[in-house]
């Protein structure tokens, strides 16, 4: 009896150790390089508020901005008015308080199908367009993906970066997804960040262009990548509390949503690993 226990236990730590061989093999061949930002013309530029084109700027260029605010935005036709309200009375209330502090909005349209643009773009002719700009996307690109856009539109010294994904109510089934999903992030990938999806991150300009620069997920993982990437370089991180409130209409599936998420983990962990995706070591940053 003990003889046929230990042959099965040789015999599941081998097909474990196979399967284990198998799937990251099959990350290295998958592995595909930095997604290459290419832009569309009607990406290059955006609209003033009276209308007229614009070239967009780059984050490489000389910092103009104390905070740029930026909100990927898809098919958001009614959840972002609330958080546009919101956001500007508090950057202008500040604005009034000290009148060094810059600031400009970018919100980048993910290539929505409702009348996002439209929308954040009423904003852009109430305040102008050197505090609110929109970028419009011609195809979805996910959340990292136009993030990674917007980096040709920065314009300030530092940078927040505003979702709207957060879960305030949540199941037992969702609940127990994202403890799941945590316990992954923290066995594969990023080790003492206790909540790598919050919505609501603020970068230096070098930070995110370091960062950034070196991503290669584009969808919902993209944050735990960011974080792997931060803690390489050895970019201090610290996790602050703040007053978050829901807005329903998340475009977050549980189920589905969270298995992509998974796979895309375990193929971070297993690309970088076996050397299909690397990072290059640079000085440490302040």
């Amino acid at each position: 009896m003990n003889s046929l226990l230990l042959q099965l236990a040789v015999l599941g730590v081998a097909l474990a150790a196979a399967a284990l061989i198998l799937i990251s093999f099959v990350a290295f061949i998958t592995a595909t390089k930095m997604p290459h930002l290419h832009q569309h013309e009607d990406e290059k530029f955006f609209l003033n508020a009276r209308g007229q084109k614009e070239t967009l700027p780059s984050i490489w260029d000389s910092p103009t901005k104390r905070l740029s605010v930026v909100v990927p935005s898809y098919n958001e036709e009614k959840r972002l008015p609330i958080m546009m309200d919101e956001a500007l009375g508090y950057l202008e209330e500040r604005q009034k308080q000290d009148p060094t502090f810059t600031y400009e909005v970018i919100v980048v349209d993910d290539g929505s199908k409702d009348q996002t643009s439209k929308v954040a773009f009423k904003y852009c002719q109430k305040y102008g367009s050197d505090k609110v700009r929109v970028i419009t996307l011609v195809k979805n690109r996910g959340k990292g993906g136009a993030i990674r856009m917007e980096q040709m539109a920065i314009a300030c010294g530092s940078r927040a970066h505003l979702e709207k994904e957060s879960i305030a109510q949540r199941s037992y089934f969702r609940t127990l997804l994202m403890y799941g999903f945590h316990f992954l992030v923290w066995f594969l990938c990023v080790k003492g960040i206790r909540d790598t999806q919050c919505g609501f991150k603020l970068f230096t300009r070098e930070a995110a262009s370091r960062t950034f620069s070196s991503l290669h997920i584009e969808r919902w993982a993209f944050d735990v990548e960011l974080l792997y990437i931060a803690q390489f370089f050895k970019i201090p991180i610290a996790e602050i509390a703040v007053n978050w409130t829901e807005i329903e209409g998340s475009k977050l599936v549980p189920f589905w949503s969270w298995l992509q998420m998974g796979k895309d983990l375990l193929f971070i962990r297993l690309r970088y690993l076996t050397g299909a995706w690397r990072l290059e070591q640079t000085k440490k940053m302040n």
